[in-house]
């Protein structure tokens, strides 16, 4: 009889960055998250702006 070995874990590269886990506070994660909504937020302005040929404020009702 063998005896079996357990399959080893599968070889990751020594510079791999890791992935940051959401936590409670200024964080790496929050900073992260944060400008990626900012960056569609931004994107969304532009679109609106565009579509309706007005601007922001003039879409708000302001001058």
């Amino acid at each position: 009889m063998t005896a079996k070995t357990p399959p080893s874990p599968k070889p990751t590269a020594p510079n791999t960055p890791t992935q940051a886990e959401p936590a409670f506070g200024w964080n790496a994660y929050a900073e992260r998250i944060n400008g990626r909504f900012a960056m569609v937020g931004f994107v969304a302005l532009l679109l609106l702006e565009f579509f309706t040929s007005q601007n922001f404020l003039t879409w708000l009702g302001l001058p």
